[in-house]
């Protein structure tokens, strides 16, 4: 027995005990309740003795049994042992196979059972304890033998041994659609096996406990599979139980009443044997209890107590799932801190889905008001936890948490306090629609219903106040504006919208209080109040969260758009009259003005003809046209031209009418145009009046031709005049000049849209072309304007338009536009790439504004982005893009995305020519440096740092097909090679080649090619290295780094050409025979040497292997002979290339003989030859090349075999 005040585990394998160390410190001290031990005890006392008692309890009612006959194995069924020796192969199993395909009802299965069962206990019994084996996943069997002479302990060893290991997929795990609603019908079979036996076999002899037992040993395994299906078992067994004593209870309980009833009667009236009947009935009742609480006992002590703290977290959320069921079902016995404790604790869980279960078990609790007072010293412990998950990095979690709180809020008043409350408040602008709308929720309930509901006194219904709208959006005025959290109401009427809609939804409120003479509201409230009308009109009519708010949400139901069409009925019907007053209300205020306006795109516009509702439509354009006099603002001015352009379709009835305003608004402003316009070319100076009312006139028509063709008003001639003279003279203001060059933007696109394929096309086509090569002539010229302004605009619409007339303008069959088509020429091209190099890839010392910051940045990424669309359509040069290219690691938090985008798609168009760009910029960056810093520490300096990461990012845009890119990257490496050893150094100087650091930034490169190929980039940088002298017991860093990079030695990473983990292959300690053979297997199976860590948003995940090891012995190798083949050909140069090298290191090999270090007279080792094994003749010839004789050493000491695979070292 276990010593005095230890803790006891009850192992339920052999019914054993083993003392244990205190598991949890953490308790709650409280009163238990009711009749259950307390849990938390558990450890200090067991129930093996309750478990006895029941065992001999059933072992005496049970009726004596003949020893029933084994059944006989199948004919031809055998299965071999691990020593080789043949066995039967157990039957299969009929509960197993039942309850995996689901297709049989499961009353009647387990009705089958039982009757088989009552037939035959034991094999019954057996049959039902190798179902739970199988369902494990385990092929072996529990025999009769077994159960009768081993113990669990040993039954769980021996079915262990005999699990199949090969996958880690069992039945609750396993893909696949037979498998997919297996855990489904699991767990229903437990449940109505105890459902169905609650009434006979639980207490006349059912081995309950036995197999009780047997689960709690395999939950206890270190099986996964064992003790995930016993735990998921033993659960749901527990819940069924806990089903079982609910109902025990209420019979108890029925029956004590009926006890006490008849006891109280009359002597006369009073049965005697009634009452004897009633006292033995509530007698085997409490028996019956006693016994399920033995049961539960075991479960709860033997499985959940150890489980809840599983290592596997689907495990844990099984354990807290149920208990939360068994709090709501019996919450008498479970509804203690006994048990809460449990939840409370795995709030912490690191796991997602064990938090998950955690707060929708609290859900079921706090849900009801008459457990909600039980429930306060948990509340006062782990509220603060649950408030803090609000901001879970999960959002379900997080979104769970809300309504948990949101029903704490309702059934525990005065719980939450207003510190509590502000952490949530904050919520409401989420980008999480789900989370939002919680929140929301949470919000209305704590600051919108109990002002704007009104509970009447009594058990009279609740009512709304006649003042309910008004205050509740004064209420919403009040939060938004106080709580500062938010510039846009919208994401609050977004977030609000699920609880709120139809407070949002009631516009006659919104509208009186807008309309209202004696408002009380102020121009932050006002401005507030028409965006949160706009808002909910486009909620109501379109159904979209805000810009930046992810939705779940793939398409609406049909009820859903019966309403949305019901809404935008209501809104038109109540808005067309009104919307005129508000805008002359609110006419000289463009913050108003401008989202008013866009209600129009929230109308049903065919509701004017319908209900003839014309007298608005005139009063709505009379107001219209005062707005667009009125105003300049950019927003104000877009939002009036594209009102006008949704009224201006010829299919309504009234467009006769709108454009008949249109065009009186047209003709108003270009008179207004044309006489500012000829006192500016009349004169030089031009006073700030007349500045402003030109550029406002222009702005005004710059947003009426962005929405419509004003062709016919010929604005083109007059604003070519003024930009003439804008570049001749320099006179004109930029506040002119950025209006025009739009206006002339729009002229030439919308005269594009009016040609046709007709045979009086030809000359437009030609006045058409030359406008355009005049305009961009002229924008060519403000690229070099004094103005920032006007260079960017000019250098955005020079863009747009050399897009658009480029070849692609063609596609689709329309080849009669051929005429049109313009190619920039080279000096245009240089000027946007110097443009874009000034304005984009700079860095701001000065401190500015994060609003300011914001618009450069949005500005900057706009030019970048015209470029680079430029480079990816063919208008400019490819190599162009080396340009944006070296700026990729430096600015990548800013253009990271846009230049990416690039270089994707410009491999896609040439993958050679795109890796050699890449090659281009790290030049072009080397060489920069090199001009500003000088060979001296060159490696050092942060900026060559950069270049190095550079580089990686480089090497990692790739990707996993190193197949495919093979012969890339080894050009790659070639060309780098070329370019550190382009130019020497002087005569007699014992320095390195200036370009020689320039092998460290290949070095990046190194982990993209294949074994074969890093032999062949070593052999071809040895024989440019010949060519160079190095002075004596010199070595240069550059090529011990660049050596170091091609040993494969250093490759911690064996992955296929796919990316894919290589599987493990034996030694091949012969030659290969297929590689000599075929030499197009050799290049299928050619493996990636090195991986770089993987970068982050990455879909494939590498997995990292050992080293692999230096073979002592030297082994030969038949298939040499084909890669050097290949080596020759990849180390081929060009006759005048080597005549060069030759030529310009004459005099320097003349002064310095040791420079080559093999004399033609002896023997050179082969590189790419593995049967070489002397290696000292490289330090013997000559003290020039020590250096890189030391890097190869292990190179050439390890053959590689057909995989290219070190031989003699395997894979882990």
């Amino acid at each position: 027995m276990s010593r005095p005040n230890s803790r006891i585990r009850y192992s339920a394998v052999g019914l054993l005990y083993r003392p244990e160390k205190e598991q949890d410190p953490r308790k709650l001290h409280t009163e238990h309740e009711g009749k259950r031990p307390d849990p938390s005890d558990g450890e200090s006392s067991d129930f093996e003795d309750s478990i006895r008692e029941n065992v001999k309890k059933r072992a005496a009612k049970r009726p004596h049994k003949a020893t029933p006959v084994a059944k006989q194995p199948k004919k031809g069924s055998h299965r071999v042992r691990r020593n080789g020796q043949k066995e039967s192969e157990p039957p299969a199993n009929e509960l197993f196979e039942a309850v995996k395909t689901g297709k049989s009802d499961m009353q009647s299965l387990v009705d089958e059972w039982l009757h088989s069962y009552k037939k035959d206990e034991e094999a019954g019994f057996l049959e039902l304890i190798n179902f739970f084996v199988r369902s494990c996943g385990c092929k072996g069997t529990v025999t009769p033998k077994m159960l009768k002479e081993m113990s669990n302990s040993d039954i769980i060893r021996h079915l262990t041994q005999q699990f199949n290991e090969d996958s880690g997929d069992y039945p609750l795990t396993a893909p696949g659609q037979s498998w997919k609603k297996f855990q489904g019908s699991f767990c229903e079979f437990v449940k109505t096996l105890v459902y169905q036996c609650q009434y006979s076999f639980l207490y006349s002899g059912f081995p309950m406990d036995s197999l009780i037992s047997l689960l709690t040993g395999l939950s206890d395994s270190q099986v996964r599979a064992f003790r995930h299906t016993s735990t998921l078992a033993a659960m749901k067994l527990m819940t069924s139980l806990v089903g079982v004593a609910l109902q025990l209870s209420l019979h108890k309980d029925n029956s004590q009443r009926q006890y006490e009833a008849e006891r109280n009667k009359g002597p006369e009236q009073r049965s005697p044997e009634r009452l004897e009947n009633l006292l033995e009935k509530r007698k085997e009742l409490q028996e019956h209890e006693q016994e399920i609480e033995g049961l539960m006992n075991a479960i709860f002590r033997g499985v959940f107590v150890h489980r809840y703290r599983d290592v596997i977290p689907e495990i844990r959320a099984i354990c807290i799932e149920e208990i939360g069921c068994w709090i709501q079902s019996y919450s008498t016995s479970f509804l203690n801190d006994s048990y809460l404790k449990y939840i409370g604790w795995t709030l912490h869980d690191k796991h997602r889905e064990v938090r998950l279960k955690c707060l929708k078990a609290l859900q079921g609790l706090y849900i009801n008001q008459e457990l909600t007072p039980r429930l306060e010293l948990f509340t006062n412990r782990f509220k603060d936890r649950v408030v803090s998950m609000v901001l879970d990095k999960e959002w379900d979690v997080a979104v769970e948490a809300v309504r948990l709180l949101i029903l704490i809020l309702k059934n525990m008043e005065g719980v939450l306090t207003n510190a509590d409350c502000e952490s949530i408040y904050p919520v409401v602008y989420a980008s999480n629609r789900a989370l939002a709308a919680a929140a929301g929720e949470f919000l209305y309930w704590k600051l919108f219903y109990p002002e704007c509901e009104i509970r009447a006194v009594g058990k009279r219904d609740r009512h709304r106040s006649p003042q309910a709208p008004r205050t509740f959006f004064h209420l919403l005025l009040s939060f938004f504006v106080e709580s500062e959290l938010h510039e846009h109401a919208a994401y609050l009427v977004d977030s609000l919208w699920d609880c709120a809609g139809p407070q949002l939804k009631d516009w006659e409120s919104l509208t009186s209080l807008l309309l209202e003479k004696d408002q009380n509201l102020d121009n932050v409230q006002e401005n507030t109040l028409i965006e949160v009308l706009v808002s909910s009109a486009r909620q109501a009519v379109e159904g979209q969260p805000p810009v930046g708010r992810i939705t779940g949400r793939k398409g609406l139901t049909a009820k859903e758009r019966r309403l949305q069409a019901d809404d935008k009925a209501k809104l038109t019907e109540h808005l067309i009259p009104l919307l005129p007053q508000l805008l002359a209300k609110f006419s000289a205020d463009a913050e108003k003005v401008a989202p008013l306006l866009q209600l129009l795109n929230y109308f049903d516009l065919s509701t004017y003809c319908t209900w003839r509702l014309e007298k608005h439509l005139e009063m709505f354009l009379q107001q219209l046209q005062e707005v667009v006099v009125k105003h300049t603002q950019p927003a104000v001015l877009e939002a009036g031209a594209h009102a006008l352009y949704l009224l201006c379709k010829p299919e309504f009835t009234f467009f006769s009418r709108v454009d008949f305003a249109r065009s009186q608004l047209v003709d108003l402003l270009t008179d207004r145009f044309k006489q500012e316009l000829e006192g500016l070319l009349q004169t030089s100076f031009l006073d700030e009046n007349d500045v402003y009312s030109l550029t406002a006139t222009l702005k005004r028509l710059s947003a009426v031709y962005n929405a419509h063709d004003l062709t016919r008003w010929e604005l083109y001639e007059p604003c070519y005049r003024l930009l003439r003279k804008a570049v001749d003279t320099g006179e004109v203001p930029c506040q002119v000049v950025l209006p025009t060059l739009t206006l002339v933007y729009f002229s030439i696109l919308w005269t594009l849209t009016h040609i046709s394929e007709s045979g009086d096309s030809q000359k437009q086509l030609l006045s058409l072309k030359g406008r355009m090569v005049t305009f961009c002539e002229l924008c060519q010229s403000f690229l070099s304007d004094v103005d920032l302004g006007v260079q960017e605009q000019a250098f955005v619409l020079l863009s747009d338009l050399l897009l658009i007339f480029s070849p692609q303008m063609m596609a689709g069959g329309r080849d009669f536009l051929r005429p049109l088509v313009f190619t920039p020429e080279a000096t245009l091209q240089s000027e946007l790439a110097s443009f874009l190099m000034d304005h984009v890839f700079l860095q701001s010392d000065h401190p500015q504004d994060e609003q300011m910051q914001i618009e450069q940045l949005h500005q900057r990424r706009r030019l970048l982005a015209g470029f680079c669309k430029l480079l990816i359509y063919g208008v400019l040069e490819l190599d162009a893009a080396s340009d944006v290219f070296k700026h990729y690691n430096k600015f990548y938090n800013d253009y990271g995305d846009i230049i990416k985008e690039t270089l994707t798609r410009a491999r896609q168009i040439d993958r050679s020519h795109c890796s050699r760009i890449l090659l281009l910029s790290l030049k072009q960056l080397y060489t920069e440096l090199l001009q500003e810093q000088g060979t001296q520490g060159l490696s050092e300096l942060p900026a060559f740092m950069e270049m190095r990461d550079l580089s990686r990012r480089f090497a990692l845009s790739f990707g996993p097909q190193q197949l495919q890119n093979r012969d890339l990257v080894v050009m790659l490496h070639k060309e780098g090679i070329k370019f550190s050893l382009s130019e020497l150094p002087p005569a007699g100087s014992a320095g390195e080649p200036p370009n020689l650091a320039f092998l460290e930034l290949l070095a990046e490169f190194s982990p993209r090619l294949f074994h074969q190929d890093k032999q062949l980039v070593l052999s071809y940088l040895e024989k440019c290295l010949q060519r160079v002298s190095q002075a004596p017991g010199c070595s240069w860093g550059p090529v011990t780094t660049y050596c170091h990079s091609l040993s494969p030695v250093e490759n911690t990473a064996e992955t296929s050409p796919q990316g894919h983990p290589q599987s493990k292959k034996r030694r091949i300690e012969g030659p290969s025979i297929q590689q000599s053979e075929n030499p197009s297997i050799q290049e299928e199976s050619l493996q990636l040497s090195s991986i770089p860590p993987t970068p982050n948003l990455t879909s494939t995940a590498l997995k990292t292997r050992q080293p692999l090891g230096v073979v002592g012995e030297v082994e030969e190798d038949d298939g040499s002979d084909s890669e050097a083949i290949r080596g020759l050909s990849l180390m081929e140069e060009d006759e005048e290339e080597e005549r060069e090298i030759q030529e310009s290191s004459e005099e320097l090999m003349d002064m310095d003989k040791p420079s080559s270090p093999f004399p033609p007279s002896e023997h050179k080792p082969d590189l790419l030859d593995p049967t070489e094994p002397n290696m000292e003749v490289f330090t013997q010839q000559g003290p020039s090349h020590a250096s890189l004789s030391s890097v190869v050493t292990g190179i050439v000491t390890t053959p590689l075999d057909g995989r290219g695979i070190a031989s003699g070292s395997r894979p882990p």
